[in-house]
């Protein structure tokens, strides 16, 4: 009997310390190990700091690149006949000029470079910032494919630019030719057959006949950034090249981690965490941004303290937070 007794005893034991193992925390107590859902776990000061706006584009080194000029005002064009040079230029070749209330505009092919072709019609009226000639680079430049996205970004900032050869030189700046939009086919017409009589004690069989324009016509080609490497720079034909555009800069701007901002271009939204710990959202007006920090224009002073991550946009009406529209796969 005492054996039995001892026996259920022990069970008994066992089956008390189970039960103590498997009591519930007291209620109220959430895990401490996971935090209550929104709760910042991260904050940041804003600071001040420069900041430059960058496009990488990738390229090649390319022989005799050609490249486009622009009408620098709205107006008529008007071109002139450009005979074919006998060695490359080393001063501006005018080539035309548009004309606006009596007043011409010049066009000029850049020295060290030759005329293309016209990519407009003579007399045409064409607005400012149209390509109305193409011109063709003597020597090596790098020439920059450049997507839709892209020619916005740099279409009106187009700053300085950086140029790295692959597994060569950089970087080293690279001094961009022309215009990044894209050209249609340029063409060049024939001169003028040669109206003069012939001078005095020459005869008409030993009158020097006018040079005629040897170069072909240019090809059409897509939105592309051509620029030269300064000299003493050894490039290579056809080896890839990375081009690194600076669009805008800003100097002493309040900044903020990009993380810490709903929204990336005009308009966006941050929390400011309050002294108690409290979210307020705010709006405010974003500028540039490096990809680590954006600058914000306006909406803070800069003795606030941010959240980090910053706060969810609310989704569209009818819609989840996936962007699914409310409807299934």
């Amino acid at each position: 009997m005492r054996k039995r007794s001892l026996a259920r005893f022990s069970v008994l034991c066992v089956v008390l310390a189970a039960a103590a193992g498997c009591t519930s925390a007291p209620e109220g107590k959430g895990n401490p190990d996971l935090a209550p859902r929104g709760t910042t776990m991260t904050t940041a000061k804003p600071t001040r700091q420069n900041l430059d706006n960058k496009v990488s584009l990738s390229g090649k080194v390319t022989v005799n690149p050609v490249f486009g000029l622009v009408a620098p005002v709205a107006g008529q064009v008007r071109y002139l006949d450009v005979a074919a040079p006998a060695s490359t230029p080393t001063k501006p070749t005018r080539v035309g000029a548009v004309w606006v209330n009596g007043k011409a505009s010049n066009i000029e092919v850049p020295a060290g470079s030759t005329f293309a072709g016209r990519l407009a019609e003579d007399k045409a009226t064409v607005p400012a910032g149209m390509p109305v000639a193409s011109a063709r680079f003597a020597g090596y430049g790098i020439v920059a494919d450049i997507d839709g996205a892209q020619a916005y970004r740099i279409s009106d900032a187009l700053g300085s630019v950086q140029a790295q050869i692959k597994n060569g030189p950089g970087p080293f700046p690279c001094t961009v030719l022309g215009t990044i939009a894209a050209l249609p086919a340029g063409t060049i017409p024939e001169p003028p057959a040669p109206t003069a009589k012939p001078s005095a004690g020459q005869s008409p069989g030993r009158q020097m006949p006018e040079r005629k324009q040897e170069t072909e016509p240019s090809t059409p080609t897509g939105l592309r950034l051509v620029c030269t490497a300064p000299p003493g720079v050894k490039l290579i034909n056809g080896v890839d090249a990375t081009l690194q555009v600076v669009t805008e800069k800003a100097t002493n701007v309040l900044t903020v981690p990009v993380e810490a901002v709903a929204g990336t271009q005009g308009k966006g939204k941050v929390d400011v965490v309050k002294p108690d710990g409290t979210r307020e959202t705010r709006d405010v007006e974003l500028g540039l941004t490096d990809g680590k920090v954006v600058e914000i224009r306006s909406g803070l002073t800069g003795d606030e303290t941010v959240a980090v991550p910053g706060p969810n946009l609310p989704p569209a009406p009818g819609g989840d937070p996936n962007g699914n529209g409310g409807k299934g796969q």
